[in-house]
C-alpha cells in the first residue's frame, strides 16, 4: 500500500485535531482505544448513512490510525479520487471478481504495518445481510478483527473488541455481529 496522509506523524498531528473538533462540533464522543496490533481488519457497522463514513474518519482521525478504507469505485471521482486515495482509500469495483480476499491478504503480507476498515454490509441499506469479505481476508492473513462502531442513539462511536477468526463461519460471524446487537444506525 502506498504511504497516506495518516502515515505521516505531522499530518496526524494535525488531522487528529480536526478528529477532535469534528466530533465535538457534531456532539459525538468516542469510546476504547487502538489495539496494540500491527495489522488487523476495522470492522465499520452499522453501516445506514454517508454520514458514517464522515464519523469513522473522524475518528480516524482521532485515534491517529494510518488506516486504509475499501470503498467502492464509485466514490473515487474526480476531482476528489486523489485526495480519496491519499485518506487510504482504495476503490473496489463490485461489478467483477477480481479477487478482492487474495488481494487484501497480499497487501498485510507486504506490510509491516496496515489497518483495512471494512463496512461489512456494503450498502446503507437498513437490515442487509453482512457480506463476508471482511472475515475471509482477515481469515487468510492471519490477522485480527476489531469491531469498529458507531451509535446514532447516543453519539458515540469506537473501537470495541478484538476477534480472532476461529474457521467456523457461522459461528464466529454470530459473535461479531452479537456486539452491534446494542448499536444504533442514523
Amino acid at each position: 500500500m502506498q504511504p497516506t496522509l495518516l502515515s505521516s506523524p505531522v499530518f496526524q498531528s494535525v488531522l487528529s485535531r480536526i478528529g477532535r473538533l469534528g466530533l465535538f462540533i457534531f456532539g459525538w464522543r468516542t469510546k476504547g482505544r487502538v489495539p496494540d496490533l500491527k495489522k488487523f481488519i476495522l470492522v465499520c457497522a452499522p453501516h445506514t448513512s454517508n454520514w458514517d463514513f464522515v464519523f469513522f474518519l473522524l475518528m480516524v482521525f482521532k485515534f491517529r490510525m494510518a488506516a486504509c478504507w475499501m470503498g467502492k469505485d464509485t466514490l473515487f471521482i474526480s476531482p476528489f479520487r486523489s485526495l480519496l486515495k491519499r485518506l487510504g482509500g482504495i476503490p473496489i469495483d463490485r461489478s467483477k471478481s477480481l479477487n478482492t480476499v487474495s488481494q487484501m491478504a497480499k497487501e498485510f503480507d507486504r506490510n509491516d504495518r496496515l489497518v483495512i476498515a471494512i463496512a461489512p454490509s456494503g450498502t446503507r441499506r437498513c437490515g442487509a445481510s453482512w457480506k463476508t469479505g471482511f472475515y475471509h481476508i482477515a481469515k487468510q492473513a492471519n490477522v485480527p478483527i476489531v469491531c469498529g462502531y458507531v451509535d446514532y442513539k447516543t453519539r458515540t462511536g469506537g473501537l470495541g473488541p478484538v476477534f480472532i477468526p476461529q474457521g467456523d463461519i457461522a459461528q464466529d460471524m454470530k459473535q461479531i455481529q452479537s456486539f452491534y446487537r446494542d448499536k444504533s444506525g442514523r
